[in-house]
C-alpha cells in the first residue's frame, strides 16, 4: 500500500465507525480547542494592548510624582514627596525645549471619582476628570470622534467647555449630538465641544471614562495647592530617548532644586515601560496556557491509544487476512498509523475552528472589544501538535497490531 491508498483505507475504516469515531475526534478537538483557545485568547488581549500604545509610540515619557499609598513600614509612613506644581512644569517645559525639539503637554487630575449629570440623569461615581492642555490628546493616543480639541483660547479665557469619553456620549446621548449640550461636572455647568473615539482599556476601559476640560479651569478647583501636575515630553527621534532623558532628568531636577546629593523628587516613565512589561506577562501567561493544553493533550493521547487498542482487537480477523495475502508487518503498522493521525487531524480540524472562536470571544469581552484575530503560528503549531499525539497514541497499537501472527490471528472470533 501506498500513502494514498493508507490515508484511503483509513477513512473507511473510519467511515464503518462513525459513532467511534465522533467521539475519537472529539477527544482531540476539545484537546486543541484547549491549545488553540488559550493561545487566541492571549493573542487578541496583546493586540489590544498593542493598539492601545500604538498611538504614543515608543518615543514619549511622564514625569509625575510617586503618590504615598498610605500604607506603613515597620510602623513608619513613607515620606510624601512634594507635588509638581503648575509654575514647575511651565518652567520645565520652557527650559526643555529650549534646550531640545522636543513636545510637551502639562496635565493634572482634577478628580477622579466623579458623578456627572445631565438633566435628571446621573453617571457612576467613576469618572475622571482631567485638565489638558492642547498637546495633550495626540501625546496620549486619544483621537476626536466628534467635535474638536481644547485650544490654546480655551485655557487663556478660562472656557469652561469640556471633551466627554465614549461611554458617557453612549449613556447621555445615544442618538443625538452631544455637541452644545451642557452637563454639571464639579458642581458646574460644562459645555461639550468634543466627543473621543471609543478606546477600551485592559484596566476596566477608564480612558471611555473621562471628561478633559481646559488645565487653567482645572487649576481652580486646587483650593489647597495640592495639585500634582504631570507632565508628558515627546522626542522626534527615538533614538536619542536615552539622551534625552537624562537631559529631562537634569532640566527637572534644576526645576525642582533637587540638592546633588538627593534622589530624585520625581519619577520618570517610559511608554514602552509599561507595553514591556505587558509583554513579558503576556509571554508568561502564552506559557502556561500551553502547559495547560499540553496536560489536556496528554489526557486525549491515552483515551486516543486505549480506543486503537480496541479497535485493534475488534478487527484481529481482517489483520490475519490481510498478512494471509501478503502484508508485511511494516504496511499493518503504517496503515493503522495513518488512521490514528487523520483521526487527530479531523480532530485538530475542529478544535483549531473552535478555539480560534472560544478565544476570540474571550479575549473580545476582556478587552472591551477589538479585531478578530487568526493566529496562524499558533494554528500550525495545533495541527503539528495534532500530528505528534496520532503518532504517538498510535504507534503502540500499530506495533502490536504487526506482530500478530496470521494463523492466530484468522482463528480469533
Amino acid at each position: 500500500m501506498n500513502l494514498k491508498e493508507n490515508v484511503l483505507e483509513g477513512l473507511r475504516s473510519i467511515n464503518s465507525n462513525r459513532l467511534r469515531t465522533i467521539l475519537t475526534a472529539s477527544i482531540i478537538t476539545f484537546g486543541i480547542m484547549a491549545l488553540v483557545g488559550i493561545l487566541t485568547a492571549i493573542e487578541g488581549m496583546q493586540g489590544s494592548v498593542n493598539k492601545s500604545f500604538e498611538g504614543l509610540g515608543v518615543n514619549t515619557f511622564d514625569i509625575k510624582v510617586e503618590q504615598n499609598t498610605g500604607r506603613r513600614m515597620r510602623g513608619m509612613v513613607a515620606k510624601q514627596p512634594k507635588a509638581i506644581t503648575f509654575r514647575q512644569a511651565l518652567e520645565y517645559k520652557k527650559k526643555f525645549t529650549e534646550k531640545t525639539k522636543s513636545f510637551v503637554s502639562i496635565y493634572t487630575f482634577a478628580s477622579q471619582g466623579e458623578t456627572v449629570k445631565y438633566n435628571d440623569q446621573k453617571s457612576n461615581p467613576n469618572i475622571v476628570v482631567v485638565g489638558i492642555d492642547e498637546n495633550y490628546l495626540g501625546m496620549k493616543g486619544y483621537k476626536i470622534q466628534t467635535g474638536r480639541n481644547v485650544s490654546i483660547n480655551d485655557r487663556s479665557y478660562f472656557n469652561r467647555i469640556v471633551i466627554i469619553g465614549n461611554e458617557l456620549a453612549l449613556k447621555f446621548f445615544p442618538n443625538v449630538s452631544p455637541i452644545g449640550k451642557e452637563i454639571t461636572v464639579m458642581g458646574e455647568k460644562f459645555s461639550i465641544v468634543g466627543v473621543l473615539e471609543k478606546k477600551g482599556s485592559i484596566t476596566g476601559g477608564d480612558d471611555d471614562r473621562v471628561t478633559l476640560i481646559p488645565l487653567e479651569v482645572a487649576r481652580n478647583y486646587d483650593q489647597n495647592g495640592k495639585f500634582s501636575f504631570d507632565i508628558t515630553t515627546s522626542v522626534p527621534d527615538a533614538v536619542d530617548l536615552e539622551y534625552t532623558l537624562a537631559e529631562a532628568s537634569s532640566v527637572m531636577r534644576q526645576v525642582r532644586r533637587d540638592k546633588i546629593t538627593d534622589e530624585d523628587s520625581f519619577k520618570i516613565e517610559r511608554s514602552d515601560a509599561l507595553l514591556n512589561d505587558l509583554n513579558e506577562v503576556t509571554g508568561y501567561l502564552r506559557i502556561g496556557g500551553f502547559a495547560i493544553s499540553l496536560i489536556t493533550l496528554i489526557g486525549a493521547s491515552i483515551a486516543l491509544m486505549n480506543i486503537m487498542m480496541v479497535s485493534v482487537t475488534e478487527r484481529t480477523r481482517e489483520i490475519g487476512i490481510r498478512k494471509a495475502l501478503g502484508a508485511s508487518p511494516r504496511k499493518i503498522r503504517f496503515q493503522f498509523l495513518m488512521e490514528a493521525i487523520v483521526i487527530c487531524l479531523i480532530g485538530g480540524l475542529a478544535g483549531v475552528i473552535l478555539g480560534i472562536s472560544a478565544g476570540n470571544l474571550v479575549s473580545y469581552f476582556m478587552t472591551s472589544g477589538g479585531a478578530f484575530v487568526v493566529p496562524w503560528n499558533w494554528i500550525i503549531l495545533g495541527l503539528m501538535v495534532t500530528i505528534i499525539v496520532g503518532l504517538i497514541s498510535g504507534y503502540y497499537p500499530a506495533f502490536k497490531a504487526s506482530k500478530f501472527d496470521p494463523i492466530e490471528a484468522l482463528r480469533y472470533e
